[in-house]
């Protein structure tokens, strides 16, 4: 009869052998300790058909979280959430919903292009065991697979993670309206505030199909990474509003910036010293952003007049011109046109991508051309008076109602009365508290004409005069 070989005596055995070995490597020379662990170690790798790979939370200075841990971290929350049976839960910023995600030491699985992987959380605690300090554990993700499948994980699957993980990050987080500090400093040029404003196309006072050319546009832009890339362009691209005031210039950049979910910059020229502090400004500038200078008009004598304006100021001969001294002075602490030129399509403009610049103006006839032609502000919007289309957005937004039998009137009135979207919005707000619509609507077409009136006088006036 053959004896059955007891695993009892086998696991004995191992015990015994480990025993020694321990005791037999505290005399052991380094250099054959080494020897013998990289063979195990090798070993051990023939055996094992899976490659890892770790991503930790900071950087090698465990300063800075880095960003692909992050974006692993929201595409997990995102993917593989319900795979998971231990859950953790935290604020990110106040008033927000809380953010989930998998706990430590959880493990989730995950499937691309029909290769199966494994996510596992853990985290790598101090090396001293007298005090545990939250801020000297080090967390990380560990990312196995099959080593056949290492190219596809390196190249594509990774890739996948890092894309994905961004646009939840960019969809969840807290936007910011930014604006530039006067006498900037190295270490900090944008100071900020949460970027709240509930601005959106469906409530913008425009005709729809304006709004849906614009949004298109928009679309484009922000899919079109590789196409610029192919054709050679910087992933930007300008915008200039322009009309009257009260036809909604800033409504509309607060519309786009939630649409496309991008921070906002409000860029106030009158800050800055000179050209190269517009480039350290512009350099501290994010992707995923818009660039705004309000009434770019007002903000710098930057049209094509101001040559003239220098020649008529020093035409009498008896004012002395600048000395040289002052011109150099004045050069040196300006923002110049070629400057800010440089600054929208130059050399600079490709420091950074996926980033908008927007231009508004009340008179667009005072700009450059060079400012705002096609290549800089590549899409003109003219913001006008209120239309009908514009009018009836307002009455379902204000009022609630899309359609009425005095609305014909008001068409009629449109045509000749010029008045902002603002002022109509205005008039809304005040007679807010008029519960009977048809009354509202009577008061309306009241001011209207009354505005036409108006209108008319002034311009017998005018003639007459």
């Amino acid at each position: 009869m053959v004896a059955i070989p007891s695993w009892a005596g086998a696991g004995s055995a191992m015990a015994s052998f480990f025993f020694v070995w321990a005791i037999v490597r505290n005399h052991m020379p380094k250099e054959l300790h080494f020897f013998i662990s990289t063979t195990f170690r090798k070993a051990f790798s023939f055996l094992n058909p899976f490659n890892h790979i770790k991503l930790h939370e900071y950087d090698g200075k465990h300063m800075r979280k880095d960003e692909l841990y992050s974006a692993a971290e929201a595409y997990l929350s995102s993917a593989c959430l319900e795979h998971a049976r231990r859950l953790k839960a935290e604020l990110r910023r106040k008033n927000d919903r809380p953010f989930i995600t998998i706990d430590e030491y959880e493990e989730v699985t995950d499937t691309f292009c029909g290769v199966t992987v494994w996510w596992h959380a853990s985290k790598q605690l101090p090396i001293s065991t007298t005090t545990v300090s939250n801020m000297e554990e080090r967390r990380f993700y560990r990312l196995s697979f099959h080593k056949r499948h290492r190219n596809l994980i390196e190249n594509d699957y990774l890739e996948h993670v890092l894309t994905k993980g961004r646009a939840i990050i960019a969809r969840n987080r807290q936007r910011r309206l930014f604006t530039n500090i006067g006498g900037v400093s190295r270490s900090m040029v944008w100071s900020h505030v949460d970027f709240e404003h509930p601005a959106t196309f469906d409530s913008l006072a425009m005709e729809p199909e304006r709004k849906k050319a614009i949004m298109d546009d928009l679309v484009i832009f922000r899919e079109g990474k590789e196409y610029y890339k192919h054709v050679g362009k910087v992933w930007k691209r300008g915008y200039l509003l322009y009309g009257p005031p009260g036809t909604g210039k800033s409504t509309m950049i607060a519309a786009i910036a939630n649409f496309l979910e991008y921070d906002v910059y409000d860029l106030e020229l009158t800050a800055i010293k000179n050209n190269t502090e517009l480039r350290q400004i512009f350099l501290a500038t994010t992707a995923k952003s818009i660039i705004v200078i309000e009434d770019i008009d007002c903000s710098l004598d930057l049209t094509g007049e101001r040559k003239d304006k220098k020649k008529k100021k020093y035409k009498d001969e008896t004012q002395a011109p600048p000395s040289k001294a002052i011109e150099e002075v004045d050069i040196t602490n300006k923002v110049t046109l070629s400057g800010l030129l440089n600054f929208i399509d130059g050399l600079w403009s490709a420091c950074g991508g996926e980033r908008i610049i927007i231009f508004t103006t009340n008179h667009i006839e005072k700009l450059d051309p060079a400012l705002i032609r096609r290549g800089r502000m590549d899409m003109h919007i003219e913001m006008s008076y209120c239309t009908f289309d514009a009018f009836k957005v307002l009455a379902k937004n204000y009022l609630g109602i899309e359609n009425h039998p005095l609305f014909d009137s008001i068409k009629e009135l449109l045509l000749d009365v010029k008045v902002s979207p603002a002022d109509l919005a205005e008039g809304l707000l005040k007679n807010s508290g008029i519960k009977d619509v048809d009354v509202y609507l009577q008061n309306l077409i009241k001011n209207l004409n009354k505005s036409k009136e108006e209108a008319k006088k002034n311009a017998k006036d005018m003639v007459a005069n």
